[in-house]
């Protein structure tokens, strides 16, 4: 019989039984109908059998020695699948006593990690170079709730301009309406006291609240129908890198190991960064110690109802846009809580707090802790004072921020959260992933097409490093000192959103291919923008020092509330820079007036950290 058509890719896979004994099986496995017109058994010297299968197909099942198959129909809900790209799950059945399917697969790309940017990586390749021969290896059998549930502006772009979800996030996710910022000077002032600081009408660009584990679930779905091949759930056991030599991953499934051959393997594994780990290029960002606590919550109170509007009609008269979908912050000194609505009426709220300056209230269990920290806030106490902590749906992070020192090499290279991660402030999680991701793709779609990649790696590895240094630098670099002080933190958010939309926003809506293949902080205006940023949060952290040394620290966080029209992408953002301008000038002459009378500054405390693990 004639096996492959000229120019098909072939997989080897080594069957230690009859074929005859399969045919029936295979006969009736998804892609597998054609199988008689798609083999020839050639006996080896030890008289097993290899067949040479299509590309795409999967050779899945076991037999018994008697051939009946083992774990088709009515197989456990919990059995690993491999799925192929038209759909059809297949099921890989590794837990026989009997014979072991061994696989040894040829691909060009191998993925590890099938979550957002892992997906959007094969994805990505996928649609430049549909020829690819892309596995994705997925630990988990379903994906669970994460963080990284607010979009922004720049990740908001490349999911619906780059990846075509805005069909997808208009119907299964919900709408942002921008930041919004709390602030208060005691715990028992009124929530109409307290000062807000947000945009008064709807958002100019498009953001979303995202269930993660459903955003996860979607891209990893079109992946697979793209033509992409899955094996779920499967964990990496073992993994070779021989350069350009290809490389070599065995995963166990259910018990039995399969391996796979490529050319290229990407770590999209999260925070587990497999590649940086194994290859001793994962760093703690020890001058950034903070840690998180996050739960979802249910019962949490609205905050555009009509009974707060009975309540609080100045509060409700102020604002043209729900406040219900925008991500509210709470600020103290050396924390913030975060209150993301998701859809379906559940509310992700967490805390993240810098260990040198704050500590979380004791108590009997973690989500306790959290929601009694909330509840001594007024803002918090309104919201959640009935609010329930969803039982199992509690967890923690100690030392949140790391990276890599190197992110790519000849044959591998990491994006999203297996690169570094920095700070969920002002929620960059996700555009470090859209970046990454689609540089990452466009690489692999030029090395597959025969190009040198040699330049693109070096950018690649050497400008990630620029961008998470200055990046950090930039924004989050002792912010916790100022944090919670109403007038710098006011100044800073001006200032740091209005400098993000000239340097990121409006350059990835403009051109978006080409935005995206360019990391934040590239050449001269990328070092400028860092300079300018840094110097004026340097300031604000100075300001902030005197005004706790002297007693003045939040001493005007009640009775003022600034909404301004909102953020865009182009020359009407200089009235939110000259806004920023003057509200930091004068924390400067109040700054001045304090020095007169006789205080001083006292200096940010550095204090050494670890590297990040999942618990304290």
């Amino acid at each position: 019989m004639k096996i492959d058509e000229p120019g098909r890719d072939k997989i080897s896979v080594n069957v230690d039984n009859v074929f005859p004994a399969h045919t029936s099986l295979l006969m009736n496995c998804g892609n597998f109908s054609s199988f008689h017109d798609n083999f020839e058994a050639i006996a080896n010297s030890v008289g097993e059998n290899q067949t040479r299968v299509r590309k795409n197909h999967f050779l899945v099942s076991d037999t018994n020695s008697v051939g009946e198959s083992v774990g088709f129909p009515g197989r456990p809900a919990s059995s690993p699948t491999m799925t192929s790209p038209t759909g059809t799950d297949c099921l890989c059945s590794l837990q026989s006593p009997f014979s072991l399917l061994a696989m040894n697969l040829d691909y060009d790309v191998v993925i590890i990690g099938g979550a957002f940017s892992g997906a959007a990586t094969a994805l990505m390749l996928k649609r430049k170079r549909p020829e690819a021969r892309v596995l994705i290896i997925e630990k988990t059998a379903e994906f669970d709730r994460k963080v990284g549930e607010s979009t922004t502006e720049v990740s908001s772009c490349y999911m619906t301009r780059i990846l075509g979800l805005t069909h997808y996030l208009g119907h299964h996710q919900l709408a942002k309406q921008g930041l919004r910022l709390w602030f208060s000077n005691r715990p028992d002032q009124r929530f109409d006291d307290c000062v807000e600081v947000g945009t008064r009408y709807q958002s100019r660009l498009p953001g979303f609240q995202v269930d993660r584990a459903k955003l996860d679930s979607h891209m990893l779905d079109l992946a697979v129908q793209a033509g992409c091949e899955l094996w779920r759930p499967a964990k990496v056991t073992n993994l070779e890198l021989n350069d350009g030599n290809g490389q070599r991953v065995s995963a166990a499934v259910n018990g039995g190991e399969c391996a796979a051959c490529a050319r290229w393997i990407v770590d999209a594994t999260g925070r587990t960064a497999m590649l940086a780990r194994k290859l001793g290029y994962l760093r703690p960002n020890t001058e950034h110690p903070i840690n998180a606590v996050w739960a979802r919550f249910s019962g949490v109170k609205e905050w555009d109802s009509y009974d707060w509007r009975e309540r609080f009609p100045d509060y409700a008269n102020r604002c043209r846009t729900a406040r219900e979908w925008a991500t509210n912050h709470l600020f103290g000194r050396g924390w913030w809580v975060w209150i993301i609505p998701l859809q379906g009426g559940d509310v992700s709220a967490g805390i993240v707090y810098d260990s040198r300056i704050f500590k979380l209230p004791e108590g009997p269990s973690l989500g306790q802790r959290l929601h009694t920290h909330i509840l001594g806030n007024p803002v918090g106490r309104e919201i959640f004072g009935v609010a329930r902590v969803i039982e199992g749906d509690v967890h923690a992070l100690s030392m949140l921020p790391y990276h890599s020192e190197k992110v790519c090499g000849d044959g591998w290279a990491a994006v999203g959260d297996a690169t570094g991660f920095i700070d969920p402030l002002y929620s960059p999680g996700l555009d470090f992933c859209s970046y990454t991701s689609y540089y990452v793709a466009d690489l692999l779609a030029r090395s597959l097409a025969g190009e040198d990649v040699t330049d693109q790696l070096r950018y690649y590895d050497e400008q990630y490093s620029i961008t998470y240094r200055y990046w950090f630098e930039s924004l989050y670099k002792d912010k916790y000192y100022y944090m919670g002080d109403a007038e710098l933190m006011s100044a800073a958010l001006l200032l740091d959103v209005s400098g993000y939309y000239l340097g990121l926003v409006r350059g990835v809506y403009r051109d978006p291919e080409c935005g995206f293949l360019n990391l934040p902080f590239t050449g001269l205006g990328g070092r400028f923008a860092r300079n300018a940023m840094t110097f004026y949060s340097r300031r604000l952290v100075a300001l902030a020092n005197r005004r706790w040394a002297t007693g003045y620290y939040g001493k005007r966080n009640a009775g003022w509330r600034e909404l301004y029209d909102g953020f865009v992408p182009d020359i009407r953002i200089h009235k939110q820079i000259r806004r920023g301008l003057l509200r930091w000038w004068k924390c400067e002459l109040i700054n001045l007036a304090l020095m007169l009378r006789g205080g001083a500054a006292v200096p940010a405390k550095q204090a050494s950290a670890t590297v990040p693990t999942e618990a304290w």
